[in-house]
């Protein structure tokens, strides 16, 4: 069951460019679903501790942990460990895809970079030609006598 939602949600993720921003219609029905699912977990968890009622014991590195008696608390501690796991799954998501992110930055601030030192480079060489044309018209350019004052 969950690999055919799982597989549903990848289906329906891959539809949606990356590029393109979700509007509010889509970020609605995210959330909307988003709701609906956690509703259906929170039912689903309700009626399991409900109606486990009998005697467990559950055991952590082959110690019994003190405090868990019967089913649901079994229930319960598997919860808290499921809610541990996905916030450290969506924490280390959020840090991948911070990651992704700051790499295109720099990749673009790397080829902004490159292209602005081409574009002085250019500048550079346009402006030593210039010098050098102007020098060169300088060179040719008959150097007018000096008058001497007479005394």
């Amino acid at each position: 069951m969950a690999g055919g939602l799982g597989a549903g949600l990848g289906c329906l993720a891959s539809r949606i460019p990356p590029d393109r921003p979700a509007d509010g219609e889509e970020i609605l029905r995210m959330i909307f679903l988003g709701l609906v699912i956690a509703l259906a977990a929170v039912v689903v968890g309700t009626a399991v501790v409900l109606d486990d009622t009998g005697e467990a014991q559950l055991t952590l590195f082959g110690d019994g942990v003190p405090g868990v008696t019967e089913q649901w608390h079994v229930f319960m501690a598997g919860a808290v460990v499921a809610i541990v796991f996905v916030a450290g799954a969506g924490v280390a998501a959020l840090g991948y895809k911070r990651a992704i992110g700051m790499r295109r930055e720099l990749r673009d601030l790397r080829d902004e970079h490159e292209q602005s030192l081409q574009t002085l480079e250019m500048e550079r060489r346009k402006l030593q030609q210039a010098l050098a044309q102007a020098r060169r018209e300088m060179d040719e350019a008959p150097v007018p006598a000096q008058r001497v004052a007479p005394s």
